[in-house]
This record gives C-alpha cells, structure tokens and sequence, in this order.
C-alpha cells in the first residue's frame, strides 16, 4: 500500500486524502470536535468543513464565533463551525452538544500539559456518557506514550515492521499510565451490552503543523513569530542518529475523516471497539527533522544545537511542564516506530505530504519563514521531494 501525497501546496491543507461525497444523498451527517482550537481538534474540523461535513464545537469562550468573524481567534478557517457555549469537563455540556451528532472527536488534553490525571480523565468521562447517550462513535486520537521503554526497545531493529497495535504497552510515566487507563475506558465502555459505546484509537508519533501549539516544534525547537535566518538556532531534542516518529496534522486529519466516512459507508470495517497506528513520517534518523527545517528556511545545518536537557533537569522541580516534557526523554533516546499497515490495508492510501513541504506549511504557520516561494517553486518542490521517494 501506498501513502498518498499532497496534491498542491496552494490548496487548503484540510482538503486532501478525504472521501468528497457522503454514502448517500442525504449528505454528512454532524461532527461534534472537542477541542477545535488546538492543534488536531483544529485540522480536523478545517478538514471536516472542506469536505461539507457539518462542525459542532464546543467553547468555554461565549463570544468563540464573534472572534473568528473577527480573526483574532488563534486557529483559522473554522468560522463555519457552530459553536456552543460549554465546557468539556461537564457531562451536561458535552451531552448537549451531542445531540444529533454521528461522531464525537475526543481531541483533548489538558491545559498546560499538567495534571493529566485530574482533567484528562473526567474528560473522556464526559464524552463516553455524551455517547452512550446518543448513539454516536467516539473518536479519540492516541500518542505513544502507552508504550514504555521494553517496548520500544522490543521492535527498534530497522527490519521491524514497527510497534503494533496490540503490543504489550507497560508504561513508565504518569502520562502514559492516564493515556493506557483512557484506552481501557473505551474498550471496557465497547462492551456494555446495550450501553456499548463504539469507538477507535489512532495513535501517531509527535505532531507537527501550522497550528500545533502544544507540538515540541515551537516549544524547542524554533521560536514563532522569528524568521529563521543567519545566527537563528534549530533545536533538536534527540540523539541525532536515533530514529523519531513524526505526525503531519493534515495528513491524521484527513485519516480520521477518511475513517469516518468509512466508518458510514461499509459498517463492520472497524470493530465495536479497533485500534491503528498511523505511520507518519518516520525518520530513520531523528536529525532529519532539525535538517529538513534548515533546508526549508535556507539555514546551514551547522546551526541545530542540541537541546540542554541537563537545564530541563534543573528547572523541572518548579516549572511544572518542564517536568512533563523531560518525562518523556526516553522516546527521544530511542527510534519508536509504529506499525500502519493494518490503517494502510483498511485505507488503501494514507494520506502523506512530503517531509519538505509539510515542513514549509508548519514554519509558514509559525511565522519562522519570510516570502512563501511561488507557485512553480512549490510544485518543483512537491516533484523533487516524491521522486526522491520513488522506488
């Protein structure tokens, strides 16, 4: 099976890979996201509204839909969402929202990326009641942090095929230990008899985007809003030649949508209760990422620096989040692939852009680029980048 490559840099990012007519004439049927302002939650409904899905989304802010007419909200392209006033940690809210919904995207985190066991939780209490109630199917986005280091090491030679889907998972951070005992909900709410929730996992590797803000791309590795240019430093997290995981947001928003629209059209594909793995960009060597974005900008590679994780160290017992983030050191000391071929086999084609455009689009997004380049240069862009991955 094949990935599928972005057609055009110029066209919206949400509007490729995705089935464009429903399984009937009565057209889509409604999408309830939550969490439409951050990073997945946001691609997924830009990516739902190309395609004519209709958006519900929740907002603790009354006025969501003002600021977007206005465009001082932080994530564009959603000002044909219909927002409701609520909040996600309550169960009434959430069931509100649901009403008449066919599928609810769990596309939640905590604030702050702290207190993962007092928010995390009760969130996704709130959604499995919101779609018992209902009868919609719960989406929710997975990560690798399930996965601790026996694993990793496990499948980490270059002939393996990746984790799958149903590996031993033996967390070793409290993040991952939450995201394992979210994952049981779901199985556990699949198999209430006449109460059974149907839902599916996706897990992918770390996220990147041109609205990603909780991504290590601008919390490490560049500064948004700052040019890159002569002097400018890329930050790298990991061992360079250690392979890394990467998730492209468009790209696993298009993947959802497409398994969505499946999920319509042939009932039985994906099980009461499934899980995948999406491949992403999967970098035999981490490095790649720090030089892809050199090269995007036209920087010297010589410019990526190692990230101080001894400072991280330091400074973790009093900031908080800095104690999150160095929790999760050792997905960068070892490669963690994951295994698509069960979402490349049920697909056929997974949606995939090219590492150096998905790069432009994400330091656009962060304002780290000057000029974009024109429309011939991106689509020579676009040939050099597939024909390098050409057999």
């Amino acid at each position: 099976m094949q990935a599928q490559a972005h057609p055009d840099p110029l066209v919206p990012l949400a509007s490729h890979g995705v089935r464009r007519s429903p399984p009937s004439g009565a057209g889509w049927p409604t999408v309830l996201v939550l969490g439409a302002t951050g990073g997945l939650g946001c691609a997924v409904a830009q990516t739902l509204l190309a395609q004519g899905w209709p958006v519900r989304a929740l907002s603790r802010q009354p006025d969501m839909a003002q600021r977007l007419a206005r465009g001082d909200a932080a994530c564009p392209g959603l000002a044909g969402v219909q927002w409701l006033h609520g909040d996600a940690m309550q169960a009434s809210d959430v069931l509100r929202a649901a009403q008449g919904a066919a599928f609810i995207v769990h596309a939640l985190n905590p604030p702050g990326y702290v207190r993962w066991r007092e928010r995390a939780l009760p969130m996704l209490q709130a959604s499995l009641a919101a779609a018992r109630d209902t009868g919609a199917r719960l989406v929710f986005p997975g990560n690798v942090y399930n996965f601790g280091p026996q694993v990793v090491q496990a499948h980490a030679h270059p002939a393996d095929p990746g984790v799958p889907e149903d590996a031993p998972q033996h967390p070793v951070t409290r993040k991952g230990a939450v995201r394992v005992e979210m994952e049981a909900m779901l199985e556990a709410a699949s198999l209430d008899g006449r109460r059974a929730v149907r839902s599916w996992v996706l897990r992918a590797g770390d996220y990147f985007g041109p609205h990603a803000p909780a991504s290590w791309m601008p919390h490490l590795m560049v500064k948004p809003g700052r040019v890159l240019g002569p002097g400018s430093k890329v930050i790298y997290p990991g061992v360079p030649e250690v392979g890394h995981t990467w998730a492209y947001l468009p790209d696993l928003a298009a993947t959802l949508v497409q398994l969505m629209a499946l999920d319509l059209s042939q009932a039985g594909r994906l099980a009461s209760f499934d899980v995948l793995h999406f491949a992403g960009h999967d970098l035999a060597q981490g490095i790649e990422m720090a030089q892809a974005i050199c090269r995007v900008a036209g920087v010297p590679s010589s410019q990526i620096r190692r990230l101080p994780w001894l400072w991280l160290t330091a400074l973790a017992p009093i900031v908080p989040v800095l104690r999150e983030i160095r929790e999760m050191r050792y997905l960068w000391q070892q490669p963690l692939r994951l295994d698509g071929r069960k979402l490349a086999n049920l697909l056929g084609q997974v949606p995939h852009t090219p590492l150096d455009v998905a790069v432009r689009a994400t330091l656009q997004g962060l304002g780290c680029l000057g000029p974009g380049p024109s429309q011939v240069q991106a689509g020579r862009l676009i040939k050099m980048a597939d024909g390098a991955r050409a057999p």
